[in-house]
């Protein structure tokens, strides 16, 4: 001890500075750094209305700290951080940590009545959100009514000090998140389509980072622009944010090496053009390897739509990449016309899957894929309710609707969660089928009238702690056979198969892909086709299964799994905050 002292002693004569002189540098240094870290951990969201401008005209929309798309987060995989949330708007408000496993904590997850009470007017909430093994590109949304149209923003998971990515430092990573918009006021066009039992309408515009592109009135102003040097790597962190439409992406003369997917690395595939679904996230490198200096050219992005007679937004947003220095005047003063890349058209379904199908998970996997403890067989079908005097804007005049496993899903008016948690009757029920009520043949185009019509109710699906769970979703063609991008909360699951018209679980099994999956949170369900995923449930909580189409979740096509404690403390969901929401 006395050696340590005295070494200590010459190092601070050798500075010539006295020694309490150098406690308080020390102390003042170590207090910036907590200061910073909390800073960093801790993140107020204001919910309020702003105006803004799109398409000639001005509205008020919901916004997060007035932004449009809200703020990005910056996180490390592993952290732990704070975000309050004030309700300064005029409606009920929830947010959702899209892709967060949350362990043991559904407390913060987000959606409306199934994990939580909303955020009334005038009140606040303190999410805490935990990271675990996530790592790339996120995102938040309100998950209550319509309102995460214009709330939500990106999730940037950087890997831990010490740690790298699988693929080259980029130079410099952007944010890349499509939406819609409408000119309508989108609570109106919610009530709107519900009062009327018929679909919403179309929305008026795509965005990217907000702004539609050069191709609508009175944007070209504010197209979204991409400034690239020569020879720099980029990494573009994609979001689909969009309501209804699974979109194409792709940028002209560039190809796009996708390195990861809905919070983890996937091997390196390297395409002209991706697809991406309602709640999936990319992260795609770009080269800039267009040697002319001040050229430029168009990134845009389509509906892929594939649905016979449904009707959908047909524009096409654009954004604008163009090369030079950084600083350099060619870039905001050049007048050349940027090149327009080749999408697939509209209802290319083979262009669509021969990307998604490309997709292999790069890190090992989480748990052996060799078996399964249970499997549940779900449809997923759009159907029709009668409605009185056949008044309703729906088929034949019926009211539009959805389900899983002909269960039309309805909101309880207390959160699951809290049902589960303190023992609650009469909220729920736990009898979510896991195989269809009825069997028939679920893609043929002309099923029988009687098959429309689902139940009503709200019924969940238990699940044994740790067990290693296969969902198998089925697409049926009752109204329309339409593409489903289905999300899991609290969990990443392996994509192991899909393939078109009905599963067949002697032959299709064969030929899963056990080996390198991709390991999302999102899974496109091809049109009159199927999707198999298989998840360890090794987080005890109440998690929301949904389309991730809005109108689907509106309709009823989703369910909950209530994934029960384990034996150990560590297995078991984390007591509640203390100032919960309360309904």
């Amino acid at each position: 001890m006395n050696s340590t002292r005295e070494t200590m002693r010459r190092i601070v004569m050798s500075f010539n500075m006295p020694c309490n002189k150098i406690v308080f540098v020390f102390i003042i240094s170590l207090l910036k750094i907590v200061f910073c870290e909390a800073l960093l951990r801790h993140h107020e969201f204001f919910v309020k209305e702003a105006s803004y401008t799109r398409l000639c005209e001005t509205k008020s929309i919901l916004t997060v700290n007035g932004q449009f798309p809200g703020p990005t987060l910056y996180v490390r995989k592993g952290d732990t951080i704070y975000v309050k949330v004030h309700n300064n708007g005029r409606y009920n408000i929830t947010i959702h940590w899209h892709g967060v496993k949350q362990p043991r904590n559904p407390w913060s997850d987000g959606p409306e009545y199934i994990t939580q009470c909303p955020i009334q007017p005038g009140d606040s909430f303190n999410y805490k959100v935990i990271f675990s093994m996530e790592v790339g590109t996120l995102w938040w949304h309100a998950h209550s009514d319509w309102s995460r149209a214009t709330v939500h923003g990106a999730i940037v998971v950087h890997p831990q000090p010490g740690t790298y990515s699988p693929f080259p430092e980029p130079y410099e990573e952007v944010p890349i998140i499509f939406g819609e918009w409408w000119k309508k006021d989108v609570m109106e066009v919610l009530e709107e389509f519900v009062a009327s039992g018929g679909a919403p309408r179309d929305s008026d515009a795509y965005t990217i980072n907000g702004q539609p592109g050069d191709f609508y009135p009175c944007s070209s102003q504010a197209t979204f622009k991409l400034n690239v040097e020569y020879g720099k790597r980029y990494i573009l962190r994609m979001v689909n944010a969009a309501m209804n439409e699974i979109l194409f992406f792709a940028i002209a003369n560039h190809s796009l090496t996708v390195v990861g997917a809905d919070g983890s690395y996937t091997k390196q595939l390297t395409k002209e053009y991706v697809v991406i679904s309602p709640g999936q996230t990319l992260d795609c490198m770009l080269e800039a390897n267009q040697v002319r200096p001040g050229s430029r050219y168009y990134m845009a992005a389509r509906a892929y739509s594939s649905a016979t007679g449904v009707s959908f937004d047909n524009t096409t947003t654009t954004g604008i990449l163009q090369y030079g220095s950084r600083g350099d005047s060619i870039l905001t003063t050049t007048t050349t016309s940027p090149i327009l890349p080749s999408l697939p058209y509209y209802n290319d379904t083979t262009a669509a899957f021969d990307f998604l199908g490309c997709l292999r998970s790069f890190e090992p996997l989480k748990f052996p894929l060799s078996a399964y403890d249970t499997r549940i067989y779900s449809t997923v079908s759009v159907n029709t309710f009668p409605c009185k005097n056949n008044s309703c804007a729906g088929p034949n005049g019926t009211r539009l609707a959805a389900s899983m496993n002909n269960i039309s899903f309805e909101f309880p008016l207390v959160d699951i969660l809290e049902a589960y948690y303190y023992h609650i009757n009469g909220v729920f029920s736990t009898r979510f089928p896991s195989v269809p009520p009825l069997y028939y043949n679920f893609t043929d185009n002309n099923l029988p009238a009687i098959l429309l019509t689902p139940k009503r109710a709200t019924k969940v699906k238990v699940i044994e702690y740790n067990t290693i769970v296969e969902v198998v979703f089925q697409g049926t063609a009752l109204v329309a056979g339409l593409d489903h991008p289905m999300h899991l909360h609290g969990f990443n699951f392996y994509v192991v198969g899909w393939g078109f018209g009905n599963f067949d679980e002697k032959k299709d099994p064969l030929n899963y892909n056990l080996v390198d999956p991709p390991f999302r949170n999102t899974v496109l369900v091809p049109i009159n086709g199927w999707a198999a995923i298989r998840f360890k449930a090794h987080n005890p909580g109440v998690w929301f299964l949904h389309c991730h189409i809005e109108r689907h979740l509106t309709w009823g096509m989703e369910t909950v799994f209530i994934v029960k404690n384990g034996k150990q403390t560590q297995e078991s969901i984390l007591p509640p905050p203390v100032h919960m929401p309360r309904c």
